[in-house]
């Protein structure tokens, strides 16, 4: 168990945030910083958990060596690629802290966000990031306002942009949270049928510098798609009732 110290005060981290790693080696170092920094700021104990999806390049080796910089890193290495819904979701078991932040490895998010995020979860139970105004190829961003469009007309959403990965979350409505593959894009969704409140603010979206996107129109198209039908259909067969014990 990872915790931060105050002389001999053993201080249980207040937020988690949890971030996916696949082929970052160059962004690592940046991130890490931006996070600190930004964090430390609110003066709240905190743990990051980089979660490395099998990367083939030394995103290891750099998490490996931050750790000696950075004592609120916790590195988890998947044995194979298993995708960013199973990273998110061995992060959400480890988390420690109250309150949960996620965010994507590839610099694209500004991390001084995650205290606006924080802010609002003293309203909501979960926030999404918005990126209104995004810095990402013209295909990409037609791609994906496509995708948000079929995703909130077939599952009854009004989700502006579910693609952000970075959200925040009350650890509590994740403990019972039965993650499978491509869920993350409906985590909204799924904590709504849970009885959280869900609302989403605009956050800032730079251009990626170093590296490659993971992601293109194919393969979001297919198993998205898919994925979509069954939470469409999780929804619709969701139990929703109230009832008052007399005796």
């Amino acid at each position: 168990m990872m915790a931060q110290y105050k002389g001999s005060i053993v201080i249980k981290p207040q937020v988690s945030i949890i971030i996916p790693v696949y082929n970052e080696e160059q962004n690592l170092p940046l991130l890490l910083s931006g996070i600190t920094s930004a964090i430390n700021s609110l003066g709240r104990p905190f743990e990051i958990i980089a979660v490395d999806d099998a990367s083939r390049d030394n995103s290891l080796a750099v998490l490996k060596e931050l750790s000696a910089q950075y004592p609120q890193l916790r590195i988890v290495r998947f044995i194979k690629n298993s995708g960013q819904s199973a990273a998110f979701a061995a992060g959400f078991k480890l988390a420690q802290g109250e309150f949960v932040v996620t965010l994507d490895a590839d610099l694209q998010y500004d991390p001084r966000d995650i205290a606006r995020l924080l802010e609002k979860l003293t309203k909501y139970d979960v926030v999404c990031g918005w990126r209104k105004n995004r810095s990402d190829p013209w295909l990409k961003l037609i791609s994906t306002k496509i995708a948000n469009g079929v995703r909130n007309k077939i599952s009854g959403e009004n989700i502006k942009d579910t693609g952000c990965s970075l959200k925040a979350f009350k650890k509590s409505f994740l403990a019972e949270l039965k993650m499978y593959k491509g869920m993350h894009r409906f985590l909204p969704t799924l904590l709504k049928m849970q009885g959280a409140s869900v609302t989403e603010i605009e956050v800032k979206h730079f251009p990626r510098r170093f590296g490659r996107s993971k992601y293109n129109i194919r393969n979001r198209l297919g198993h998205s798609f898919l994925d979509l039908l069954f939470v469409s259909w999780m929804k619709k067969r969701n139990l929703d009732y109230q009832m008052e014990v007399i005796k």
